[in-house]
């Protein structure tokens, strides 16, 4: 099992620090180079810059939360949140299709609907059996 998760490229889980700006406000980010990737496809669906997508995303959180706390945790969250939506097949891998164009009730809904279990095929959620 390990061997999937060790065998990927030492640079994905490099941190790398990024001066963005808030609202005129210079900010340091540290993340992880492969979420700094799919942050990247994220903000490239719809047109924008990752420093764009990530003022878009600290306003609509400041806005719904009123704070934020560890931003850059956020980010990982939005990054993960992103791929497991996609795996769930709850919005489409095809990134030509922007983000901004799903219907976020409709996407949220359906989200409520999906069993953690359903999205993994029947024999993962076999238990594996020993024999003595």
């Amino acid at each position: 099992m390990c061997k999937i998760f060790i065998s990927a490229d030492p640079a994905s889980y490099e941190s790398r620090t990024r001066s963005v700006r808030l609202h005129g406000v210079v900010t340091s980010l540290r993340l992880e180079n492969l979420h700094w990737s799919v942050l990247e496809e994220i903000a490239g669906r719809d047109g924008m810059t990752v420093a764009q997508l990530i003022e878009k995303l600290y306003d609509e959180l400041v806005a719904d939360r009123g704070a934020v706390g560890n931003f850059s945790s956020f980010l990982r969250v939005c990054a993960l949140r992103y791929e497991n939506l996609i795996a769930q097949g709850l919005i489409p891998r095809d990134a030509a299709i922007p983000i901004r164009s799903l219907d976020a009730e409709h996407v949220l809904d359906r989200l409520q609907r999906v069993p953690p279990a359903a999205a993994r095929p029947d024999d993962a959620r076999q238990p594996r059996r020993t024999l003595n």
